[in-house]
């Protein structure tokens, strides 16, 4: 059977979006490909291992669940990094040597406990807390923990020391980011004199490579720029303002793609839809198209979205359903059930991008993409 709409992963794309970033960060980076929210919808199992045939081979996720889908794909890795919830799959993750950060002592102490039942190192990143106020050890907490750390150096490997930037991509909070930079950077001073040795230090991530070079340490974890799509309007600005030929290095490398259901003509002054959102000025054409905001077409692009068929861009008309939307069609010369309908992505010279829904509504990128169902068939292309 059929789904109802199919999403396309360009190879070629993520090649060019990873030597891109490479030639950003340097040699002496080592690039950490942040694959969580399902690798930003485009889908884990499916974007790991083209990744690790372009010599990516470390990972970022969020959970051990995450993890655990890597794994599962036989993807040929160097490690794995979970930077989020690992609570219930620790031992799984000390047995499989992932990497997993700590940042409280229930956590450490967890860690330590369980690393000394199965007698083997666990390998952890030591999150700091610099000012996102999220997750992190503050300077507070952090002399105990030094002192748990190095009672325990037989049974924890610290892979690397890391914290999160809040909101790199955005000149409002430059203050706020800078201030973290100098945290960050005082606390790997004092590390040092207190003779925690760890292996790597990782703050960047994609906004910060580009708007703050000096986050780039020798671990970057980059997530949105890999697929084609920059942090913001503000970082491709900046970027391609300092370029000459002005020309977007970065390739999008998700197309999503559906079809025409079925075809009608709506008399005028009649309602389209649910409610009386729409209501015809004119005899009109209209194409319904089977995804909805179950599949992740948001709902608040009721009467403001677009897509392209037989090369033309046309309005979405009426409520966004769950399963279906409409457009109006009466201008295209000839539309015919089964017509490709492209909801992000390319035909006959025309684009939409995810930008524009962002544009059209008060989702982002990360959101749009994230969204995206999982069932929604990936396909390889090149």
């Amino acid at each position: 059977m059929n789904e109802t709409s199919f999403i396309e992963i360009n190879q070629t794309a993520l090649l060019n979006n990873i030597n891109f970033i490479k030639t950003i960060i340097g040699e002496n980076c080592e690039l950490v490909s942040v694959i969580k929210g399902n690798a930003y919808g485009h889908g884990i199992k499916n974007i790991a291992p083209i990744l690790s045939q372009f010599g990516v081979k470390s990972f970022a996720v969020f959970s051990a669940f995450e993890a655990h889908k890597i794994v599962e794909a036989n993807v040929n890795y160097k490690r794995i990094v979970i930077m989020g919830d690992v609570d219930e799959g620790i031992e799984w993750t000390i047995e499989n040597e992932i990497e997993f950060f700590v940042f409280d002592e229930t956590r450490l102490n967890n860690t330590i406990h369980l690393a000394k039942k199965l007698n083997k190192k666990a390998k952890v990143h030591l999150e700091i807390e610099t000012g996102l106020n999220r997750t992190g050890f503050t300077k507070k907490e952090l002399k105990g923990i030094l002192t748990l750390l190095k009672a325990n150096e037989s049974h924890i490997s610290i892979e690397g020391v890391c914290s999160h930037l809040a909101g790199a991509e955005d000149i409002a909070n430059y203050f706020r980011i800078t201030k973290q930079i100098s945290q960050f950077n005082s606390t790997l001073k004092h590390l040092k004199k207190e003779n925690i040795n760890y292996k790597n230090a990782h703050l960047a991530c994609s906004a910060a490579v580009m708007n703050y070079p000096k986050t780039i340490n020798t671990m970057a974890r980059v997530g949105i720029m890999q697929y084609g799509f920059w942090p913001s309007k503000q970082v491709k600005i900046a970027y391609l303002a300092n370029q000459k030929d002005k020309v977007d290095p970065l390739q999008r490398v998700i197309s999503w793609k559906s079809k025409v259901m079925s075809i009608k003509t709506v008399s005028e002054g009649e309602y389209i839809g649910y409610g009386n959102s729409y209501l015809t000025e004119t005899t009109t054409k209209i194409a319904t198209i089977p995804v909805g905001y179950a599949h992740g077409f948001s709902r608040s692009l009721s009467n403001q979205g677009k897509v392209l068929i037989n090369g033309s861009r046309v309005d979405i008309v009426g409520i966004v359903n769950m399963n279906m939307i409409i457009a109006d069609v009466t201008n295209l010369d000839k539309v015919n059930k089964g017509d490709e309908v492209v909801l992000i992505g390319e035909q006959n010279g025309l684009s939409i991008s995810v930008a524009s829904f962002s544009d059209l509504s008060s989702q982002l990128n990360y959101e749009l993409l994230t969204r995206l169902p999982n069932d929604i068939p990936r396909i390889i292309t090149k």
